[in-house]
């Protein structure tokens, strides 16, 4: 791989990303496109500018294109992509019903998945890869729209995801990869200069929606199991803290006897609020929790099979462990 093109790649993305994201916050809010204080899920001080995903997409896009020749599966995740961003923005703009907004994202997904970009298990069937693809595509796009409720929280969340599943692609020599999870993580970086606590501009559904459907895509397209075919799992790990966010969320709401897909405060960040803990303090964990699950990711990748069934293990009894203590923190109070 030329480490000079991708460093270049990085650097245009963050610099663009940079100096994007303050002008699209002045125009958001000079155009009355904010965010509000509720009362209840949305307890910011003051409106916030809620277009930021935009800048998060053109840094990429800028910062990706110029180095690298698309080919057939890169020009189907960006068109996945771009048509996600398109209508996330729609959404930010008017709410748009939820049935719209799967079959836009389904729409998406057939797209990448046309192009070949799929789960591939060796031991699996296309009968059982194909759903899992969609139904894997499906969850990451709506995980990181789901997690997005805390300043600095999914967009720094993300970042670290692009910065391990960068080393096992580069590792294992996927250059058109390695440069769009690079652009991406600077176009990340950049936004998350503006993003963390106090935020001047939030993801908004175009952001949250694109960076989950392209981590989710790139998480796909990724080689995990040369040493062990446990690595499989690798990238749930690097995911790790949207997925469990999403899933947590899903499963309180349906024993609270709550429609698994309308909003309510049970989120782990916010049960994490409740434990008295800052909101700086909450997103930092979940950064350590990010960073603690793809260090364990590249145990599976690179160690024995023994060694890497043995990490899952840990982790999985973590894991659940962890939504045991969530679980019991009262958030009637």
């Amino acid at each position: 791989m030329n480490t000079v093109l991708l460093s270049l790649s990085f650097i245009v993305a963050l610099g663009v990303s940079l100096s994007l994201t303050p002008w699209i916050a002045r125009t958001a809010r000079a155009m009355g496109m904010v965010d509000r204080p509720d009362g209840a899920l949305k307890n910011q001080e003051e409106p916030v500018a809620y277009l930021g995903g935009l800048a998060v997409f053109v840094a990429f896009l800028v910062g990706f294109s110029p180095f690298y020749e698309l080919d057939r599966q890169v020009l189907a995740i960006l068109l996945g992509g771009t048509l996600v961003v398109l209508l996330g923005f729609l959404d930010d703009l008017g709410n748009l019903g939820p049935s719209t907004k799967l079959l836009g994202q389904t729409l998406a997904i057939l797209i990448v998945m046309k192009a070949g970009v799929a789960i591939k298990i060796v031991f699996l069937p296309p009968l059982i890869t194909y759903p899992l693809s969609f139904l894997w595509l499906l969850g990451m796009t709506n995980a990181f729209n789901i997690i997005d409720i805390m300043d600095g929280l999914a967009s720094g969340v993300a970042a670290i995801a692009c910065f391990f599943l960068f080393i096992i692609t580069m590792s294992s020599g996927q250059t058109g990869v390695a440069y769009m999870i690079l652009a991406l993580m600077g176009a990340l970086l950049g936004f998350l200069r503006f993003n963390f606590q106090p935020a001047r501009i939030y993801l908004g559904d175009a952001g949250s929606l694109f960076i989950g459907f392209m981590l989710g895509a790139l998480g796909m397209v990724g080689i995990y199991a040369r040493a062990n075919p446990v690595a499989v799992l690798a990238p749930v790990l690097i995911l790790g803290v949207p997925i469990f966010d999403m899933l947590f969320v899903m499963t309180v709401r349906w024993l609270r006897g709550l429609n698994p897909l309308k909003g309510s405060p049970d989120h782990f960040a916010l049960r994490l609020r409740r434990w008295r803990l800052t909101a700086g303090q909450t997103v930092l964990l979940s950064y350590g929790a990010s960073l603690l699950l793809g260090g364990v990711s590249l145990v599976m990748v690179y160690g024995s099979e023994k060694l890497a069934a043995g990490a899952l293990f840990a982790v999985s009894l973590g894991l659940m462990l962890s939504a045991l203590l969530l679980w019991k923190i009262d958030m009637n109070l």
